[in-house]
């Protein structure tokens, strides 16, 4: 979102207004607090280096007494590659207004992914794998994600390099099972795999 934009920003939320005011001043404090986020522009204001990607596009039809509707679904994905990647769904009568509420909706979803060198094959310490497997589920989809050593890069299909390279992370196995031609289960499967790395580290702290 433009600087202009921000600044036009009338928040409807306390957290907005927290936000605005200036008495929260990261992402990080809003998730640690478990607050759900519910304007978009809290993360143009936190993350504003965020970048966005169209996952799919998709013509969805309807049957109605007044006859054949027509919409369009976009499953879109925001990222800032240092930690946080959201995904989310919007449809509508034309593409540019679905792209639109699909991205707010991914920034609404967005979450912070755990990264670190959990590969036996490196130990470099650095952050540019996960720490452990993880497993993600969408439908009949299954995504595993596996460390992997520094420069293998991403081992996964398009849609899981997309999600996963707005997070940050840069090598990584995966194994993957089911219909992972259907992208918005494939794309729901690997942002699941993605959000335990954190949910398993709060777990264990």
């Amino acid at each position: 979102m433009a600087e202009v934009s921000l600044e036009e920003w009338v928040p409807r939320t306390k957290i907005g207004r927290m936000v605005k005011e200036g008495e929260i001043t990261s992402i990080e404090e809003i998730m640690r607090r478990g607050i759900p986020i519910k304007e978009p522009e809290i993360v143009d204001a936190l993350l504003p280096r965020l970048e966005e990607e169209v996952i799919d596009i998709s013509m969805v039809q309807r049957m109605t007494d007044s006859g054949r509707r027509v919409k369009f679904r976009v499953v879109a994905a925001v990222g800032n590659r240092e930690g946080y990647v959201g995904l989310g769904q919007g449809k509508a009568k034309e593409v540019g207004p679905a792209i639109k509420k699909a991205i707010d909706d991914a920034k609404l979803n967005i979450y912070q992914v755990r990264r670190g060198c959990g590969s036996w094959e490196c130990g470099c310490d650095r952050p540019h794998s996960i720490p452990f497997r993880v497993e993600g589920k969408s439908s009949s989809v299954r995504v595993v994600l596996l460390p992997a050593p520094r420069g293998l890069g991403l081992a996964i299909g398009d849609v899981g390099k997309v999600i996963i390279g707005l997070s940050g992370i840069e090598d990584v196995w995966s194994r993957t099972l089911g219909q992972t031609k259907t992208t918005i289960n494939f794309a729901k499967a690997v942002f699941d795999a993605l959000k335990k790395t954190s949910d398993m580290v709060i777990r264990s702290d």
